[in-house]
C-alpha cells in the first residue's frame, strides 16, 4: 500500500540523517537528563502536566490535544492521527466526556476561558494553539483549581498554555512530511529584545492532509499567531493572539456490526456516482469549516505580600457544517402540475415549514397526509415523477441498508431509504435533484477576568485569602439554509443562493463567576477552603418568529471547595485531599430545541472527592489517587422518533432532559523514574468504574457509562544521549460499550507509538541547531474502534508516520 511505501521511506530518511548528524562536528547537548515528567502541584487536588516527552511522542502534525493521551485517566480520541476533523474527536476522563454530545470538562487557554468545546460553534485547544507554540498542557482531573474559567468542568479542567518569547533573536523553521498526504510548514520568528524588558515572536503555518480511508479528503489549516510579554515597572504585560483557518472533512460513525464487516471503511466515498440516495455519504459533502480570531491582553503585579493580575479577551468564531441531503426539501405549495419553485434560482423562502410534515416521512417521500416533502426525481419542466412498480423496483443496497420494497406506505419507514430516491423506480430520462445543507455557526465573545491573592500570617502561620470574578458576553447566532445541488448526475457543485432558510436564531449568553478562597500552611498541614458561584442567562432569539422567542436564567448554588496537603516524614512525599461542587450551566443548544421544557430543565453539577498521595524527589516523581464522583442533572438530547440513517430534516425538533447522573469510582497512578543518565521510564495506570444513577429507559439505572473504559495503561521509555534521541510508548484501553443499553461493545486496544532522532548545535555556519525527528503512531497498524459518541463510534487511526525536519537561524 501507498502510505507503508511512504512510511519505509521516511525511516530510510530519518536513519540516514541521524548518521550523517552524528558525525557532525558541533557542540553537543548534555547526555544527563535534567528534568523527569512532572506529576503534579502540591495542591490539594489531582493534577498533572505534560512532559517534553509526550510533546515528542506526536508528530509537528498532530493537534495539541493528542499530547495529553498518557496521563492517568485522560482518553483522547480523534478521527486521524492528525486530529484534523473535530466531529471525530472526542476526550474521555474519569466517565466525563467531550464528543459531539456531551461537554462535560473545561478547556481554558494560558487560564482564559474556550468558549465552550461542542461541535455547534464551540473551539478546542487545537483551534487556538499550533503544535509547536504550545508550551505544556495543566491537567486537573475532577476537584480542580476554584478558580478555573469554565463553566463545563463537571470532570475537571484542561488548561494549554502558550510557549514565553526566547530572550535573543531567532527564526525557527519547521517541515513535516506524513502519510496520507500529510505536510505542515511553519516559521516562528522571535525578536528578541525589542524595547525595554519586552520580548516577542510571530508565527505562522500552513498544514494539509488527506483521509486514511479513500484519500480524498481535502483537509487544510492555516494559523497565524503572536505573543508579547513586557515588564513595565513591576507589571507584567502578557498580549497573544491567534488566527485559525480550517477546512476539514469528516469521519462518519459506524455501528459495531459494521466495524467486524469491514474495519477499513466508514462508509463515506470517494467518487460521485450520480445517484443522490448513494451521495449524501460523498466524503467532500461531509465537511467542516471554521474560522476562529482570539486574544487576550494581561497584566500581572507582584507586590511583597499582594498579588493581583487581570485580563481582557476576545474571541469571534465563524464556520458551517455541511451535509448532503439526497432530495429537495418541498416547501412551497406550487399547486397540481405546476413546476417546483425551489428548483429556480433566486426563490428563497425564509422560515416557516415544509409543504406537509417533516416528521415520519414515508419510503414515497410523503407524510401521513399524503403530501409531497421530499422532492428526489423531476421531469425537465421540475415536476416530480410518479414511481414506477413499487412492488419490485428497489435497487439500492448502500447507505444504510439501501432502499425497500417492503410496505412503502408505511410511516415509520426510514427516510433515508424511501423508493422516490432510488433511480431504477423511475423512467431513465428522470432527473434527479438533491440539496447541499449549511448549518451557520457564529459566535462573539467578549470578556475580562480579575483576581487578587493577599498574603499574610496568624500566629507564624502563612495564610493567602485569594479571590476574583470571571465575566463573559458573548452572542452566538446559528442559521441553516438548503441551496440546491446544480447537477445532482455530475458533482456536488450548488447553487450559493438557497432555496429554504430553514431558521435563523441568535443566543445572547452572559456569564458571570466570583469566588474566595482561603488557604493556610499550618507547618504540619496545609488547609483551604472556599466557595464560588455563577451567574449565567441565556436567550433565545427567533428572527424569523419573534413569539419563538425564549430566555432561561441557569445560576449556580454556592459551590463549596475544601482540601488539605499534609507533607510526611520521608522527604518529597505528602497526602492530599480535596472536595468540590462543580456546575455546568445549562448550554445555549438546549434553547436551540423547541420541545425542550424550560421550565424543568436544571443544570448540570458534580461533587468530586480526590485523596491521594504524592513524591517528588530527583529521579523519581510518583501519584497514586483514588476518587470518587457523583454526577447530578444529567442533560441528554432527545431525538425525535427517526430510525437508522441521517435524519437531515431534524432541524430544532428534539428536546433536552435531565436523565438522571453517574456515579464515578476509580485509582489514578503514575510513575516516572530517571532509569539511568539517559534513560527515563513512564508509566500510568487508571482503574474507572462509571454507572448511570436515577437512570431512565434509555440509560438503565446500574450500566456502565458507554464511551468510558474501566482500565487503561500506559507504558513509556524515552532515551537521549548526546545528540541522539528515541522513544517507545504503548498504551492499553479496555473493553468500552458503546451504547448505553450495554449491549454492544468495542474491544480493548494496544497502540504503540515511536519516536527517533537527533538534535545537534551548529551544524553548520549560520545554523544555530537542527532536528530531524520521526514519528510513528499506532506502529504495530492494530485496527480498533477509537473514539464513541450518540451509541456508535469512530474507527480508530491506523498506522502513521511523519518526519520533520526543524531548523533554527
Amino acid at each position: 500500500m501507498q502510505h507503508k511505501t511512504k512510511l519505509a521511506l521516511a525511516v530510510s530518511v530519518a536513519l540516514s540523517s541521524q548518521f550523517f548528524l552524528s558525525n557532525v562536528h558541533a557542540e553537543e547537548a548534555e547526555s544527563e537528563i535534567e528534568s523527569i515528567t512532572v506529576v503534579g502541584k502540591s495542591v490539594s487536588y489531582a493534577n498533572n502536566l505534560t512532559s517534553d516527552e509526550m510533546v515528542k511522542q506526536q508528530s509537528n502534525l498532530t493537534s495539541v490535544l493528542a499530547v495529553i493521551d498518557n496521563l492517568p485517566g485522560v482518553l483522547i480520541n480523534e478521527g486521524d492521527t492528525f486530529g484534523s476533523d473535530d466531529w471525530s474527536t472526542t476526550v474521555s476522563m474519569r466517565g466525563f466526556q467531550l464528543s459531539l454530545d456531551e461537554q462535560q470538562i473545561g478547556i481554558t487557554i494560558d487560564g482564559i476561558a474556550n468558549g465552550n468545546s461542542n461541535y455547534g460553534g464551540g473551539a478546542k485547544a487545537n483551534r487556538y494553539i499550533d503544535t509547536e507554540n504550545l508550551s505544556a498542557v495543566e491537567v486537573s482531573q475532577g476537584t480542580g483549581d476554584i478558580a478555573s474559567r469554565s463553566n463545563e468542568a463537571l470532570g475537571g479542567t484542561l488548561n494549554f498554555t502558550t510557549i514565553a518569547p526566547n530572550d535573543t533573536e531567532q527564526t525557527t523553521v519547521s517541515w513535516s512530511q506524513g502519510n496520507f498526504d500529510a505536510q505542515k510548514f511553519f516559521v516562528r520568528y522571535d525578536t528578541g529584545k525589542i524595547a525595554k524588558d519586552t520580548f516577542a515572536w510571530v508565527s505562522v503555518s500552513n498544514s494539509r492532509n488527506s483521509d486514511w480511508i479513500t484519500g480524498t479528503a481535502e483537509n487544510a489549516r492555516d494559523h497565524l499567531a503572536a505573543k508579547v510579554v513586557s515588564l513595565v515597572g513591576d507589571v507584567e504585560i502578557t498580549a497573544y493572539g491567534s488566527w485559525d483557518d480550517t477546512h476539514e472533512e469528516n469521519y462518519q460513525r459506524v455501528t459495531l456490526d459494521g466495524f467486524k464487516q469491514n474495519p477499513e471503511t466508514d462508509g463515506l466515498t470517494g467518487e460521485w456516482t450520480g445517484i443522490p440516495y448513494v451521495d449524501q455519504v460523498y466524503r467532500q459533502g461531509w465537511s467542516t469549516l471554521r474560522e476562529n480570531l482570539f486574544g487576550y491582553v494581561s497584566a500581572e503585579y507582584k507586590g511583597d505580600n499582594i498579588e493581583l493580575n487581570a485580563n481582557v479577551y476576545y474571541h469571534r468564531n465563524e464556520g458551517r457544517g455541511d451535509w448532503m441531503p439526497q432530495y429537495v426539501v418541498n416547501v412551497t405549495d406550487d399547486g397540481v402540475g405546476n413546476p417546483h419553485s425551489e428548483l429556480v434560482s433566486g426563490n428563497t423562502v425564509y422560515g416557516g415549514t415544509p409543504y406537509g410534515v417533516m416528521e415520519n416521512i414515508s419510503a414515497l417521500g410523503v407524510d401521513a397526509e399524503g403530501e409531497l416533502v421530499q422532492i428526489g426525481y423531476v421531469d425537465k419542466e421540475g415536476m416530480s415523477l410518479a414511481l414506477g412498480d413499487i412492488s419490485s423496483c428497489a435497487s439500492l443496497t448502500f447507505p444504510y441498508g439501501g432502499t425497500s420494497n417492503d410496505d412503502p406506505s408505511s410511516s415509520d419507514k426510514n427516510e433515508a431509504s424511501g423508493l422516490h430516491t432510488d433511480p431504477n423506480c423511475f423512467e431513465e430520462e428522470a432527473i434527479p435533484v438533491s440539496s447541499y445543507r449549511h448549518t451557520h455557526y457564529n459566535k462573539e465573545r467578549i470578556g475580562f477576568n480579575a483576581d487578587f491573592a493577599w498574603f499574610t500570617q496568624f500566629n507564624d502561620m502563612d495564610n493567602t485569602l485569594r479571590g476574583g470574578i470571571w465575566y463573559e458576553d458573548y452572542t452566538r447566532d446559528e442559521s441553516r439554509d438548503w441551496h440546491k445541488i446544480l447537477d445532482s448526475r455530475s458533482s456536488y457543485e450548488f447553487d450559493h443562493t438557497p432555496y429554504w432558510v430553514q431558521y435563523e436564531r441568535t443566543f445572547p449568553v452572559e456569564t458571570t463567576m466570583l469566588y474566595l478562597e482561603d488557604e493556610l500552611d499550618m507547618g504540619f498541614a496545609t488547609l483551604r477552603l472556599g466557595a464560588k458561584k455563577f451567574l449565567v442567562d441565556l436567550e433565545r432569539q427567533d428572527n424569523f418568529d419573534a413569539s419563538n422567542s425564549a430566555a432561561v436564567s441557569s445560576d449556580s448554588d454556592i459551590l463549596i471547595s475544601a482540601g488539605v496537603v499534609v507533607p510526611l516524614p520521608v522527604e518529597g512525599l505528602e497526602v492530599f485531599a480535596g472536595y468540590a461542587e462543580n456546575f455546568a450551566a445549562i448550554k445555549d443548544t438546549v434553547l436551540e430545541r423547541d420541545a425542550s421544557t424550560l421550565d424543568t430543565v436544571t443544570p448540570e453539577s458534580a461533587e468530586n472527592f480526590d485523596l491521594g498521595f504524592r513524591y517528588v524527589s530527583q529521579n523519581v516523581n510518583a501519584s497514586l489517587t483514588y476518587y470518587s464522583i457523583s454526577f447530578d442533572n444529567r442533560l441528554t438530547f432527545i431525538a425525535p422518533n427517526s430510525p437508522a440513517g441521517i435524519n437531515y430534516n431534524v432541524g430544532t425538533n428534539g428536546s433536552y432532559e435531565n436523565v438522571g447522573g453517574i456515579d464515578s469510582t476509580g485509582f489514578e497512578a503514575s510513575l516516572s523514574v530517571n532509569l539511568t543518565d539517559t534513560l527515563t521510564a513512564y508509566g500510568s495506570f487508571t482503574t474507572n468504574d462509571s454507572e448511570y444513577v436515577d437512570g431512565s429507559i434509555d440509560y438503565p439505572k446500574g450500566n456502565t457509562v458507554f464511551g468510558s473504559p474501566e482500565n487503561m495503561a500506559v507504558v513509556s521509555l524515552d532515551w537521549e544521549k548526546d545528540t541522539r534521541f528515541a522513544g517507545l510508548s504503548t498504551k492499553w484501553v479496555d473493553d468500552r460499550y458503546i451504547d448505553a443499553a450495554n449491549e454492544q461493545i468495542a474491544d480493548a486496544y494496544l497502540v504503540t507509538d515511536l519516536y527517533a532522532g537527533v538534535a545537534v548545535q551548529s551544524p553548520v555556519k549560520g545554523i544555530q541547531g537542527l532536528e530531524i525527528r520521526l514519528t510513528v503512531n499506532n506502529m504495530f497498524d492494530k485496527s480498533y474502534l477509537g473514539g464513541i459518541a450518540g451509541q456508535s463510534a469512530w474507527i480508530g487511526a491506523p498506522r502513521t508516520a511523519a518526519i520533520n525536519v526543524t531548523a533554527q537561524f
